[in-house]
């Protein structure tokens, strides 16, 4: 990478850096990092996020044109194209010339047809089903190459941290309300049955058994029902 493009980018991630300090929510995030993608790439490039569940539920996050959902719809029609082949199998996928693309020929007809003759791709996480990816699309052929796939796999890895931090986050809340649930669910059993903390958890864990359901479902049915 040139000093020129060095310098582009120490500064780039310096601003996304700063933009996290503070609260935001993951959206703003990842617009920042789909947006400071797209300003370092030489060539007029569009830039978004798509992230894949259960199998085929797709989602485009932060894109920085419309085109993104046009282009990741396409994808989950046609099962096949770079994003997916990122999200699931690869770290890095790069397309030079989509014209003459063969490892997803309709997914690539489709793309030019629109106007994207290049694109690049990013795996940003695979994890309990869920995957994700970066996705870059250029109007002309060959526009990304070694310095350009080194600042995007930098970006890449700012936006899987703040998507991994969300998780984390919506884990450990998952945690605490199931844990405050739990409790109000034994409380009640030991004032309906005059059961002390142990007894009630036990029945708790009793029923999550022989029922084949969360613990955290059951203690939920009893706090509504009471």
């Amino acid at each position: 990478m040139s000093d020129s493009g060095a310098g582009d980018l120490s500064r780039t991630m310096a601003e996304l850096a700063r933009s996290v300090s503070g609260p935001r929510t993951l959206d703003e995030r990842l617009r920042a990092v789909t947006a400071a993608v797209v300003e370092l790439m030489p060539h007029e490039t569009c830039a978004g996020i798509l992230l894949i569940s259960g199998g085929n539920k797709f989602e485009t996050v932060a894109p920085t044109s419309e085109l993104l959902r046009t282009l990741d719809h396409a994808q989950q029609q046609l099962g096949q194209g770079p994003c997916v082949a990122a999200a699931l199998n690869n770290l890095v996928v790069r397309s030079e010339d989509l014209r003459s693309e063969s490892r997803w020929p309709q997914f690539a007809a489709a793309a030019v047809d629109v106007g994207i003759l290049s694109s690049m791709s990013f795996q940003l996480y695979t994890s309990e089903g869920k995957m994700g990816a970066l996705n870059l699309f250029a109007f002309s052929p060959n526009a990304f190459g070694p310095n350009e796939e080194a600042a995007g796999e930098v970006l890449a890895a700012h936006a899987a941290l703040a998507l991994t931090a969300v998780r984390t986050e919506e884990q450990l809340r998952s945690a605490v309300a199931s844990r405050d649930v739990i409790g109000q669910a034994k409380g009640m059993l030991m004032e309906r049955f005059d059961i002390d903390a142990i007894r009630a958890f036990e029945l708790l864990t009793r029923l999550s058994q022989e029922t084949n359901t969360r613990l955290s479902v059951i203690a939920q049915r009893i706090t509504e029902r009471r």
